[in-house]
């Protein structure tokens, strides 16, 4: 990697469920998930490994994850552990290298091109960072590393649970083309169907498309495939965190008929939503651009819909929820209400943006 970045993704395998089977040790070996009760509407945050053997995963129905695994031991989420181990592995990072992007409590880019550690290894830096991790946290960390932000995610994920992985430059033009797309960033379960649609499973198959033909076919977002399916990413690793959005939710004890919703649910959630903005202090009324409702169903799709039009208003998003809701029968599961943000001190207008329905994916709702 000589004259080019070194870049590490560390990723805590499990964290939430890792931080409460260290604290409880007869917890260890058997199948543990952090979220909601599962005698109620609770959802996972995340499980650990001998959870996942049954088909388990973050996002889905506590009570459905019962039903899976009769012998899972679901855990109460508690934030304010997960964070302050969250710091701690934080003070460590910032041991090898002042350069830090946190994407999350458990994962965050490292850019140490400039360092001078292990003799300037990247590899053993990780290493290093690794089992610092678990001496201190005792919680396990895998790796990846490579020569961009892109790639070093991937290789993260390629050696889990516990492990790292490198990818060089001259691994990319054999390493790329097998990539299946839908561990692309950005790749969901309804971008994986649309490539599906057009033949395109891999990233070899991305490749056999010229730049022309993805932006013909996928409009802006098809130069960013383009550009993934080759390995290229020239982001840096940014050390400056700017918000781009806010939501709150509130999942129902019961489903709900759309005419039915109370008033107070919105009541409850507008003011929620504003005691986190007022905890922005880079950030107030004046920089909101979109407005979205968010309403997921009995049968658990899902649908948004978003202006860009309307004033920040309780009343605005109870109109927006009206909007959509009265286009189907379907008892309502779940509403949150989102706000998007302006970062770049332009003022925009836009037109009302009407979302399809899509099916609600058990990674993304």
């Amino acid at each position: 990697m000589v004259g080019q970045r070194k870049i590490i993704h560390v990723d805590m395998d499990c964290f939430y469920a890792a931080i409460e089977i260290r604290d409880d040790p007869s917890l260890q070996g058997k199948p543990v998930a952090v979220g909601g009760a599962s005698n109620s509407r609770g959802v996972l945050c995340t499980c650990n490994y001998e959870a996942r053997k049954y088909g388990i995963h973050s996002a889905m129905p506590s009570s459905q994850a019962a039903r899976l695994c009769p012998e899972l031991i679901i855990v109460p989420v508690n934030f304010e552990k997960y964070r302050a181990s969250s710091k701690a592995i934080h003070q460590i990072l910032n041991k090898y290298t002042d350069i830090i992007e946190p994407l999350s409590l458990d994962e965050a880019y490292l850019d140490v091109s400039n360092s001078h550690l292990h003799s300037g290894s990247a590899t053993l830096i990780a290493q290093s960072i690794r089992n610092e991790i678990f001496e201190k946290e005792k919680i396990i960390a895998s790796a990846g590393i490579s020569f961009n932000k892109l790639l070093a995610k991937l290789a993260s994920d390629w050696n889990k649970p516990n492990g790292q992985f490198v990818i060089t430059p001259q691994m990319v033009e054999a390493f790329m083309p097998v990539l299946p797309v839908k561990k692309l960033f950005g790749v969901g379960k309804v971008t994986a169907e649309k490539l599906k649609d057009k033949n395109i499973i891999s990233c070899g198959d991305i490749q056999k498309h010229s730049l022309t033909e993805m932006i013909q076919l996928f409009g802006n977002y098809g130069k960013q495939l383009h550009l993934m399916a080759h390995g290229i990413d020239d982001r840096p690793v940014s050390t400056s965190y700017i918000r781009k959005s806010l939501s709150v939710e509130e999942t129902f004890s019961a489903d709900i008929a759309p005419n039915k919703v109370p008033d107070y649910i919105f009541e409850d959630m507008f003011n929620e939503l504003n005691k986190r903005l007022t905890k922005l202090k880079h950030l107030n009324k004046t920089h909101i651009k979109t407005l979205s409702v968010k309403i997921k169903f009995s049968d658990f799709t899902a649908t948004t819909i978003q202006s860009s039009n309307a004033g920040y208003s309780k009343q605005s998003f109870m109109q927006l929820f009206k909007t959509r809701a009265r286009e189907t029968n379907k008892n309502i599961r779940l509403i949150g209400l989102g706000i998007s943000f302006d970062t770049t001190g332009k003022k925009e207008g836009g037109q009302q943006l009407l979302l399809d329905f899509q099916p609600c994916s058990n990674n993304s709702c």
